[in-house]
């Protein structure tokens, strides 16, 4: 069975590894099960020692869930989503949390979360008077722990939108650049997707009374709920800036087309004077008397440099060239 860590604590401080096969819930302290990505017939073995519902067993098996929250009688059953950024090409990584809450129990089942719950739990045991609180307590430090893996994500794509900003008032964006950013947008619109139900579960385990969860446990609730909050708020900002920041790459390309379309426009103009003169003369009339005069041809050529030159200065002062 993929067991990470199976204990039973009592009064804060372990007490006891457990063996999930055999006997019942605890009387007295209470049990932190840790699975990662179990079958459906290792979940079965767990679910008939606690009586965890068939619904919730299903939902925990499957780990293709959105966060969500569900009361079961006695029991709260809860899904998170836990995200992680992949090194070497900043795509962001999502997992999911199962959580089985009770009076005597939680029970957490991983699927493609990268980070483990151990060094959580190692934290815990060094404070039994926290962990005493039992297991609406560790709940809020599990959900905390998730949520605060999300500032890491947040602030490397703050980084690179900045970066980004960087670029675009510096010079126009290229190709890799463009596709950068709406891989970007791509990414906030994906996280965003995710933070607001996790919102909806923090918001409902404040507002709402559940028998498993203790009133003198809510202010850690509130404070998950805060931190939510709080990625959520800068993840919005971030798509504004991105959006903002893909109108100006837009705005900034138009007037270089328009900048290179004036150029164009300006020598077209000024090309189209010699080109009208050596027309004329290339028309092969035999009445044309300038042709047979002396200084005819260095007129002619003469006439094309002043008004070219004349053509050059008024675009260039317009800023045309």
């Amino acid at each position: 069975m993929t067991i990470i860590a199976a204990v039973h604590y009592e009064e804060g401080a372990p007490a006891a590894r457990i063996d999930i096969t055999d006997g019942t819930a605890p009387a007295t302290g209470f049990d932190w099960i840790g699975l990662f990505q179990p079958s459906a017939e290792e979940m079965a073995a767990v679910a008939r020692r606690y009586g965890l519902h068939p619904l919730a067993v299903e939902d925990a098996v499957n780990g293709r869930q959105m966060p969500k929250l569900e009361s079961y009688g006695q029991q709260l059953f809860l899904i998170a989503r836990t995200a992680s950024l992949v090194d070497g090409n900043g795509h962001i990584d999502y997992g999911e949390t199962a959580i089985f809450l009770g009076r005597s129990f939680i029970i957490t089942v991983r699927h493609g979360s990268a980070r483990s719950h151990t060094r959580l739990r190692e934290q815990l045991e060094t404070s039994p008077n926290l962990l005493g609180h039992g297991p609406d307590y560790v709940l809020h430090a599990i959900l905390d722990y998730i949520v605060d893996g999300y500032f890491p994500i947040v602030n490397t794509i703050e980084e690179d939108v900045l970066a980004m900003e960087d670029r675009l008032l510096e010079g126009y964006l290229q190709r890799e650049d463009v596709v950068s950013l709406f891989t970007l947008r791509h990414d906030v619109v994906r996280f965003q997707r995710v933070l607001g139900p996790m919102q909806e579960v923090a918001r409902r385990l404040v507002n709402l009374e559940f028998p498993c969860i203790d009133q003198n446990t809510m202010p850690y609730f509130r404070d998950v709920l805060d931190h939510v909050l709080r990625a959520e708020y800068r993840v919005t900002g971030l798509r504004e800036v991105l959006s903002s920041a893909i109108e100006t790459s837009n705005l900034v390309e138009q007037q270089r087309q328009g900048e290179i379309t004036r150029q164009l426009a300006a020598w077209a103009a000024i090309l189209a004077v010699p080109t009208a003169i050596a027309g004329i003369y290339g028309m092969n009339f035999d009445i044309m008397p300038e042709l047979r005069w002396k200084y005819g041809y260095f007129a002619v050529i003469g006439l094309m440099a002043v008004v070219c030159g004349t053509l050059y200065r008024r675009f260039k002062k317009s800023g045309w060239l």
